[in-house]
């Protein structure tokens, strides 16, 4: 072996060092990038239950409002014909020309008919009665399933939590609902009859989680219209346990008049009643929500 060919196996050696670290680095940034764009894109809930009545809107609403005050810019989706989650923000369907539906039937685009609310960092896509035909056009379309889901998809990049309002039922606009989001919140009443259903709505979930939307999660269940006077809604706790083991929030909203006054008023009840038992409930689950997707020591203004 010559000086000459040891100099060219060290350079060699020297070369393949250096292609070995290159490799390394260009996994390491490709996974940094990986986790920078999960993180700066936005979290996708959709508040979901079949049953009317139950807090749904209420809770879409005021979770939205809650997120925007502490910080966060979302965008509320009111995929619900009945228009409560937009009328409930000061916002008359009647009065509107575009909505969701216009852009579920390819006649306008979301950032389009996106509106403003009271909440500084808080907009909504509105409702208006034409959503109601919907559930019968969007059958007939290919890929009707996924439409709402392109909607959002041009929308995330714009806000850090999008909360989508789904209607009272296990129809095709629901459905729209459960494959656009990643993530499900289930409101539950603290009552017997509402308990009826879940079972159906789980199946429902687990049906499109297993052929549409592998990554699709449920967060959980949060109680509404909490009475602790009556002992029938420490029992629905139990019951719900059942359904949801290690998936209830922590975060309880009570039954009160200010809670249900505040929608007439087109105010969330953050705005209407802010120092109220409801306001610092809705809160709390902001809190919870945020923790939960590792945003800790976030204020609620």
């Amino acid at each position: 072996m010559t000086l000459r060919s040891l100099d060219f196996e060290s350079s060699a050696s020297t070369s393949s060092a250096i292609a070995a670290n290159i490799h390394k680095l260009y996994y390491f940034f490709a996974t940094l990038s990986t986790i920078w764009y999960n993180m700066a894109m936005s979290k996708i809930i959709s508040i979901v239950n079949q049953k009317g009545g139950v807090g749904k809107t209420t809770t879409a609403v005021n979770l939205a409002a809650a997120l925007s005050e502490a910080g966060k810019f979302v965008l509320l989706i009111d995929l619900d014909p009945q228009g409560n989650a937009t009328s409930g923000l000061g916002i008359k369907p009647d009065e509107l020309q575009h909505g969701l539906y216009n852009v579920l039937m390819g006649q306008a685009r979301g950032h389009d008919v996106v509106l403003n609310t009271a909440h500084a960092g808080l907009r909504v896509m509105p409702a208006t009665a034409d959503l109601a035909g919907a559930n019968v056009e969007l059958v007939s379309m290919e890929g009707r399933e996924s439409k709402l889901s392109d909607i959002v998809s041009e929308l995330r990049h714009a806000y850090d939590y999008i909360v989508i309002d789904c209607p009272p039922s296990l129809g095709i606009l629901t459905l729209n609902g459960l494959v656009a989001a990643e993530h499900i919140l289930i409101p539950v009443q603290a009552e017997y009859y509402a308990l009826e259903g879940l079972g159906q709505l789980l199946k429902t979930i687990e049906l499109v989680k297993g052929q549409i939307k592998p990554n699709l999660e449920i967060l959980g269940a949060v109680i509404t219209m909490f009475d602790g006077r009556n002992r029938l809604s420490g029992e629905i706790l139990q019951e719900l346990y059942k359904f949801f083991p290690d998936k209830i929030f922590r975060s309880v909203i009570p039954r009160t008049v200010r809670l249900a006054e505040a929608p007439s008023f087109g105010k969330s009840v953050i705005h209407y009643e802010p120092n109220g038992k409801a306001a610092k409930a809705y809160g709390r689950l902001a809190k919870e929500l945020l923790s939960f997707f590792g945003e800790k020591n976030i204020e609620i203004e």
